[in-house]
């Protein structure tokens, strides 16, 4: 029976393979009704292999999981085997306990972020590979097509960035159910020009929220030139009334452009890579205010670590997997961190415990934890956020775009005196900041960090510098970073800069 349903699935994808692309049926549908039956069949075809595709990685998933000690002890096998160099002293160990013990949990510092950045290491891939990111993009789809069925019908969706939000690229014909645009060579000015062509989209697509954020920053600036494009539209096929939409839209405000540029849009798909809180939120409460906002995985440099299953969720809810890279978990405790603790793995959680992931990659075998340490206090990125959210709601007008942390020693900028934080905000809506405002952050710092607050009033560590960085500060790090032999994808927004040379990139982008 399964030979049977394997045979048939292969002549259906035969019979599509010598159709053309969806998307030049949809150019020639104006020939005659056979090219519109042709799209509907290829389409339905399409959708039906997506959906075997998805029950079969949903099955998997859960195989996975109920045996999930088991599969990672495999993931752990497989880090060690393609881990090379001096830097993994374990190969062929798969003892967690003899593990742990020669690969302590560190904070990398200054000098090892140097390192690294500076070693010549081989191309990474745009997109990541492998079983979690193959189910999180079929069953994203999936969940997906159940929370709003219309998203994937043919013409629904456009990526607005060259690269998509799903983590594994589909295979043909998957891949054109629905895009009006197709992600790849083209710039994102391009692609947002073919988006804004097509009124009657449902959702739209940019890798990460923070790189969404970029286009409709670009999109004020340049409005102009865009419905100037549009206007002028393709050889025998002038678009004024779309470009008087555009510019319209664009006089009314911030506020709603989505759904005034897109009146059916219901949602937009990005890829939650760490570091996207403020993006999310700035883009929920101006231009995509309306719209609901999915992601189809959490991913990190090392892999995907997260599926979501869930869109009808207001905020995103992952199922971790137990596949690459390895997820261990470090018990919170009330009030600061204890040294001292232990990581867990998966199947030793308990319900209703909050806990920090601690990855492991076999690209360098390195257990790292992201926290600001100035005087021991290990300050971690989410208790840093919190404080900064106080912060900025008593900066009147204010709305937070992005942030950067950086401990003083990297830039050298004590001076003689206590160490301290450096904090760089890009901000709407407030255009400069006063040194009351700035030394809110400081007291916030104190409210949600009894440490902290110790050593303040000690004099052992000074008060946080906050400066407020122009518009384009946080892209150009992006690029930056982006630039880099070791770049990974997706871009993950890093909140605390431990390169100095990033850290001075933004530091010459202050305004105040």
């Amino acid at each position: 029976m399964l030979l049977l349903l394997l045979l048939l699935l292969l002549l259906l994808v035969l019979l599509l393979l010598l159709l053309p692309p969806l998307a030049v049926l949809r150019q020639q549908q104006s020939q005659g009704p056979r090219w519109s039956w042709l799209a509907g069949l290829q389409h339905r075809v399409a959708w039906e292999v997506l959906c075997w595709a998805a029950a079969w990685q949903q099955r998997r998933l859960e195989q996975s999981s109920l045996h999930v000690g088991q599969s990672q002890r495999q993931t752990l096998r497989g880090c060690l085997k393609e881990a090379q160099g001096p830097r993994c002293p374990l190969t062929g160990s798969t003892d967690m306990t003899t593990f742990r013990n020669h690969l302590p949990l560190t904070k990398a510092s200054q000098a090892q972020e140097e390192e690294s950045g500076e070693r010549l290491l081989p191309p990474t891939s745009n997109q990541h590979h492998g079983e979690a990111s193959l189910q999180a993009t079929l069953l994203g789809l999936a969940a997906l097509n159940k929370a709003y069925p219309e998203v994937l019908a043919p013409g629904g969706m456009a990526c607005v960035t060259p690269t998509s939000p799903w983590p594994h690229p589909l295979p043909w014909p998957c891949h054109a159910l629905s895009q009006v645009t197709h992600p790849g060579s083209k710039a994102p000015g391009a692609l947002l020009l073919e988006a804004l062509r097509s009124p009657g989209l449902r959702a739209l697509e940019a890798r990460t929220a923070v790189e969404l954020l970029d286009i409709f920053l670009g999109l004020e600036a340049n409005g102009e030139k865009l419905a100037e494009a549009i206007a002028a539209g393709n050889p025998g096929a002038p678009l004024p009334r779309r470009a008087a939409e555009l510019r319209e839209a664009l006089e009314q405000g911030p506020r709603g452009l989505a759904l005034r540029l897109w009146p059916k849009m219901q949602v937009a798909v990005t890829l939650d890579a760490g570091g996207q809180a403020e993006a999310v939120a700035a883009l929920g409460a101006l231009w995509c205010q309306g719209l609901a906002f999915f992601s189809p995985a959490y991913a990190a440099s090392g892999g995907v670590m997260g599926l979501n299953l869930w869109p009808e969720q207001p905020h995103g809810v992952y199922v971790l997997t137990p596949g690459a890279p390895l997820i261990e978990l470090l018990p919170v405790k009330e009030g600061d961190r204890e040294e001292a603790a232990a990581t867990i793995l998966l199947a030793e959680a308990q319900k209703g415990k909050e806990y920090e992931l601690v990855l492991t990659d076999h690209a360098s075998l390195t257990r790292l934890g992201q926290t600001l340490s100035v005087r021991g206090e290990d300050m971690r990125e989410d208790v840093f956020f919190e404080a900064l959210g106080r912060a900025v709601v008593q900066w009147p007008g204010a709305k937070l775009l992005d942030h950067g942390c950086v401990e003083s020693s990297i830039l050298d900028s004590s001076g003689g005196s206590a160490p301290h934080y450096e904090v760089f905000v890009a901000l709407r809506g407030l255009r400069n900041l006063s040194e009351e405002n700035r030394d809110k952050l400081d007291h916030c710092l104190q409210e949600v960090s009894p440490c902290y607050k110790s050593l303040r009033f000690r004099g052992s560590v000074g008060p946080a510098r906050v400066h407020l960085v122009g518009q384009g500060a946080f892209r150009e790090l992006r690029e930056a970073l982006a630039a880099c032999p070791s770049s990974c994808f997706p871009p993950e927004m890093p909140r605390v800069l431990r390169h100095r040379h990033l850290a001075r990139l933004l530091q010459s982008r202050v305004l105040s």
